[in-house]
């Protein structure tokens, strides 16, 4: 069960990826590229009901996720750390999911998001000791570089008269999609790798 709960990882990547496209594309004018996606869900919106139940499969996913991370860490006798923060992350997302902007809520689940982002440093950091984590640590090394500098250019819109934050805007919505891609491309990858490292069940004969 161990293999196939990890695998929730890269499900969970593939439903946002194609909820965000295909919710997006039913909402009247709207941009991928210039718009934030919590816009394609906001109250109002035709896809409301649609993107909460978008996100919160979504955070399901990621606690299956976390689970199947959590048994693979025990049963090699690593840290388990990462895994609680992968399931910080699934209680964001469905915050965001529920609570629809501009609910003052949304915004704070958003922001409460920061904590699960840092997952793949997680893992980095605590799996580092173990050789045989050595490929999925580079990667998460990796991928936390891609957050971090995800983060950045979402933190401009804080300063809104930066020179930084004037660059960004035009395609705000591609430099937000940009974090969820870094984040869940590493639940993706990772899953994939952890997936393929376990030991299968012999087949038994007939």
């Amino acid at each position: 069960m161990t293999n196939i709960r990890i695998l929730f990882g890269p499900l969970g990547a593939v439903l946002l990826a194609l909820g965000i496209a295909v919710l997006g594309s039913m909402v009247p004018g709207y941009s991928q590229i210039h718009q934030t996606v919590s816009e394609i869900g906001e109250v109002g919106s035709p896809v409301q009901l649609s993107f909460t139940v978008l996100l919160c499969t979504v955070a399901i996913c990621i606690v299956v996720f976390a689970w199947g991370l959590r048994d693979i860490a025990v049963t090699t006798g690593r840290s388990a750390l990462a895994a609680l923060f992968v399931a910080l992350m699934a209680i964001s997302a469905a915050g965001v999911g529920i609570f629809s902007f501009p609910h003052p809520l949304h915004n704070v689940f958003g922001i409460s998001e920061l904590v699960g982002y840092q997952a793949p440093l997680v893992l980095a950091l605590s799996w580092r000791r173990d050789p045989r984590a050595r490929a999925v640590v580079g990667v998460s090394w990796l991928f936390t570089l891609l957050v971090w500098v995800a983060i950045v250019l979402n933190l401009s819109s804080l300063d809104r008269s930066g020179a930084l934050w004037a660059s960004m805007k035009p395609v705000y919505g591609v430099v937000q999609r940009s974090l969820f891609a870094a984040w869940f491309g590493w639940c993706a990858v990772t899953g994939l790798m952890l997936h393929r490292a376990s030991p299968k069940p012999a087949l038994r004969p007939a």
